[in-house]
């Protein structure tokens, strides 16, 4: 069993899993029960966190409800209840700052004690010379770094919402969009142009206000699926973040919007031909 929040499946999390039959999980992020203050914007939604950890060839996924009953278990009775009599475990896997039961007073030390289990501790994984976290996750994500989010991540950042109707602005201009408005519960790109697959498709993706046009309405995040013309209304959309190609501008005219989105698409395609996951 492999136990973690795994807010944003990175490279520190994968290792920990790996191996592991049976990944536990909460939901939701325990700090949003404990220290609502302190809750974090999430890296993942619950149901893209569900397809990247069934993506690791777990065949079973737990998922504990965290609410305030549970935040009150006990260290000793979770190993007892939840690990061994509810899960069987034999041998159960973790990071090494990994903390848990009540007033966190559950360490991997107390893990390795218990004795019920073997227990395995993996270190913390470390990417260019730095620890890799969901903290750093969300910083680089934040800031716009998508490769070194995908450095991080071991996989590209995904973002997930419902498509959403627009100004239909950008059908008029030849590049018909497929909108999103960004959830504030959870991190998104900096405002910027991105090379991205949307649903698998190649895409220009465009996360910003639109400073050329002015139009008041916030944050989107508008992508154009290249050489594919889907009404997505209402659907749900997939964005898997590949590069970043320039930060958003407002033109001085149209006709420069237009010929700058054509290269972007351009270089969106060259960009997505020749991505391979690490």
């Amino acid at each position: 069993v492999a136990i973690g929040t795994f807010d944003g499946v990175h490279v520190g999390h994968r290792k920990v899993i790996e191996g592991s039959d049976t990944v536990l999980t909460f939901e939701p992020h325990p700090l949003s029960v404990i220290h609502p203050e302190a809750a974090p914007k999430l890296i993942m939604p619950f149901d893209v966190k569900r397809d990247v950890i069934e993506g690791l060839r777990v065949a079973e996924l737990v998922v504990i409800p965290f609410d305030e009953d549970f935040s009150h278990i006990e260290a000793d009775e979770f190993c007892d209840r939840v690990l061994t009599r509810t899960l069987g475990a034999d041998a159960v896997a973790v990071g090494e700052n990994f903390r848990f039961g009540a007033r966190a007073k559950g360490d991997p030390e107390l893990l390795a004690a218990h004795g019920g289990f073997e227990t395995r501790v993996v270190p913390l994984v470390e990417v260019d010379g730095e620890t890799v976290s969901s903290t750093r996750v969300r910083a680089l994500v934040a800031a716009g770094d998508i490769e070194g989010a995908l450095r991080c991540l071991g996989a590209p950042f995904l973002y997930e919402g419902t498509v959403v109707e627009g100004d239909k602005r950008g059908r008029t201009l030849g590049f018909p969009t497929a909108n999103i408005v960004p959830d504030e519960d959870f991190v998104y790109p900096g405002h910027g142009i991105y090379a991205a697959f949307a649903n698998g498709v190649p895409a220009a993706v465009n996360v910003g206000v639109r400073p050329t046009f002015e139009t008041g309405r916030g944050v989107l995040i508008e992508s154009y699926l290249i050489d594919s013309d889907v009404d997505l209304y209402g659907q749900t959309l997939r964005i898997a973040f590949v590069a970043r190609l320039r930060g958003e501008k407002r033109f001085a005219s149209v006709d420069e919007l237009i010929a700058q989105t054509h290269r972007d698409v351009e270089e969106a395609r060259k960009l997505c031909a020749s991505f391979s996951p690490p």
